[in-house]
């Protein structure tokens, strides 16, 4: 019996994007601290268990705006990270963006 462990989803070659059922996520910035980071994710999930259950409307609305602005905060939405003037390709298919080839070579090795 083999078991594979599950290293996470591909990254691009050059690491701003996470690729998951072909779609392109921004990666969390790399240049955040660690302890910033650590600190915009627990504002992550705090904001996420909020939007979980029977939460009321105003509530869910302000969870929301906390996920926004943690997610923003992490590099994952918003203005881009990256300082070369790279256009952004977060939320886009892999296949309709720059990194066509590189997806279709990764397609073809699955």
């Amino acid at each position: 019996m083999t078991s594979e462990v599950s290293k996470g989803p591909e990254r691009t070659p050059d690491g701003r994007y996470i690729v998951v059922r072909g779609r392109l996520w921004r990666t969390t910035n790399p240049n955040l601290s660690t302890k910033r980071r650590d600190e915009l994710v627990a504002a992550l999930m705090d904001a996420r268990r909020k939007l979980r259950g029977q939460a009321s409307p105003e509530i869910r609305s302000a969870a929301r705006t906390a996920v926004d602005a943690a997610k923003i905060g992490l590099g994952e939405r918003g203005p881009v990270w990256w300082k070369d003037g790279a256009p952004d390709f977060n939320r886009r298919m892999a296949r309709n963006t720059p990194y066509a080839a590189w997806y279709a070579n990764l397609e073809a090795g699955s």
